[in-house]
């Protein structure tokens, strides 16, 4: 069985548990560098915009899942944007992450959020097939945009 529970501003050593697993699952290509400290955790968790879950499943970590909610200005309205969601390979194809999404889902409800988005690369066709089977595909494109000007 799987439990999913939402870390809050007190859950910064499970935070810090989470991004060791996204680290792990993703080859830290997006965990590289001095990981975020404490403090700064503390604060993001005690956010609201900020979602965080964890998936619990034979008493050990089993997933996580991070997500904003973005507040909109054409509406009242939000959505929430999935950013991450990694689960250890040992519990892959056992309910762990449809578990966490359902989780946001809830949250999402609970903000009366109109809809939750993810991205998924091409060849990460185990995430691109649970999120067919979970959602309606979008062809889009994606652009990282440099903060310092250089392309």
């Amino acid at each position: 069985m799987t439990n999913v529970s939402r870390l809050g501003p007190d859950d910064v050593t499970a935070m810090q548990a989470a991004n060791r697993l996204f680290a792990d699952v993703f080859g830290e290509e997006g965990y590289h560098g001095p990981p975020a400290g404490p403090n700064y955790l503390g604060k993001l968790l005690a956010d609201d915009k900020f979602i965080a879950l964890v998936a619990h499943a034979d008493g050990e970590m089993a997933g996580a899942l991070a997500a904003y909610e973005l507040v909109k200005f054409e509406a009242e309205r939000s959505e929430i944007y999935i950013y991450d969601l990694a689960v250890f390979e040992q519990f892959r194809r056992r309910g762990v992450a449809t578990a966490l999404i359902d989780g946001v889902k809830a949250i999402a409800c609970d903000k009366g959020a109109w809809v939750i988005f993810v991205q998924a690369d091409p060849p990460d066709e185990p995430a691109v097939a649970l999120y067919d089977k979970l959602g309606t595909r979008e062809e889009v494109l994606h652009f990282d945009i440099s903060v310092s000007g250089d392309r």
